[in-house]
């Protein structure tokens, strides 16, 4: 399985793109942005979007999302139930930031937890509740790679100053469902660089 990473949107979030060889299949973690030129290349490359995954409902993670439902109905669009509404908050948490959009609010209708059945190819996907960062948070965890999301970054962890957020609950998340998986895997988060969890369990001082 193949995995490409782009940086999009106004805050720099990494959205990832699996990519199965056999079966053509691509799945996308986190739109920040660049929605239609990703599509294009996918496109032009044979790829079929299964469906977009999303780690939580910050407008950072989702801004690139916002039309594909309407411009799009056959593309799925997975989220916590508890993080729903952050969706029509878009416009207020953005202005936290400084920022304005022309997007309307995301509106979708699929939403997933732990016991999700979800597949790229033959590859399994494993849903991980992650909440801390926001009560919705999920963390997405197949073939050896674990996308974390804001819940676990390189040597540091999330933000629990929002609304939704609580720290004992975000370090209760990662050391319960993150650091149990296998040392050798790597943390791809929704920002900044690529880590593995056995430098997390060594390194990363909010976890020690």
């Amino acid at each position: 399985m193949e995995l490409d990473i782009k940086v999009t949107g106004p805050i720099d979030v990494n959205t990832y793109i699996l990519k199965d060889e056999e079966t053509k299949e691509a799945v996308l973690i986190d739109v920040g942005g660049s929605f239609e030129s990703i599509k294009k290349e996918l496109d032009d490359e044979g790829y079929t979007i299964k469906y977009i995954l999303n780690t939580h409902g910050h407008f950072d993670h989702v801004l690139g999302e916002t039309e594909i439902p309407e411009k799009y109905p056959e593309i799925p669009i997975y989220l916590h139930k508890d993080d729903n509404f952050h969706l029509g908050r878009l416009k207020r948490e953005m202005g936290y930031f400084g920022l304005k959009t022309e997007s309307n609010p995301l509106v979708i209708k699929d939403f997933i937890d732990e016991n999700a059945d979800l597949k790229i190819g033959n590859h399994k996907i494993t849903v991980f509740h992650t909440p801390g960062h926001s009560q919705g948070s999920l963390s997405y965890y197949t073939d050896g790679k674990l996308f974390s999301g804001d819940a676990l970054f390189f040597r540091s962890i999330g933000r629990t100053d929002f609304d939704d957020g609580d720290y004992d609950t975000l370090i209760n998340s990662i050391k319960t469902k993150l650091l149990t998986l296998p040392e050798e895997t790597i943390v791809y988060p929704g920002h900044g660089p690529n880590t593995t969890i056995k430098d997390e369990k060594k390194y990363n001082t909010y976890l020690n």
